[in-house]
């Protein structure tokens, strides 16, 4: 298959030595052939890094969603805390109001 691109295109001395000289065709030719070579390579290395680099991000991300959860879950859990700690609050305080008027009564009838 490779004959019948050579003769497509022309021949390349500095692939094959029985042909004719055709030196800026054929130097063409294989810049041509080398730049699809590089920039395959190139091409392929930056997907690949682009494909690691965006499945460390995914990673990162449900680590975040994750930590997030459990941050939103204590939060609920501090604030369901703190509801309950707020009525305790308020009844010891309604107790401490209602020891002040029983005291204050004591002190007026003496």
């Amino acid at each position: 298959m490779m004959p019948f691109f050579l003769d497509l295109w022309g021949c390349i001395p500095e692939l094959s030595k029985n042909c004719t000289d055709m030196t800026n065709a054929s130097s063409t030719y294989l810049g041509v052939i080398m730049g699809v070579i590089v920039g395959s390579i190139v091409s392929w290395w930056i997907y690949n890094r682009q494909k690691r680099t965006s499945e460390q991000q995914d990673k990162i991300l449900s680590r975040i969603e994750y930590l997030e959860k459990n941050h939103s879950d204590i939060l609920k859990k501090l604030a369901d805390f703190d509801d309950k700690h707020e009525s305790s609050f308020d009844a010891i305080q309604e107790l401490d109001r209602k020891i002040d008027v029983l005291l204050k009564k004591d002190q007026d009838s003496k």
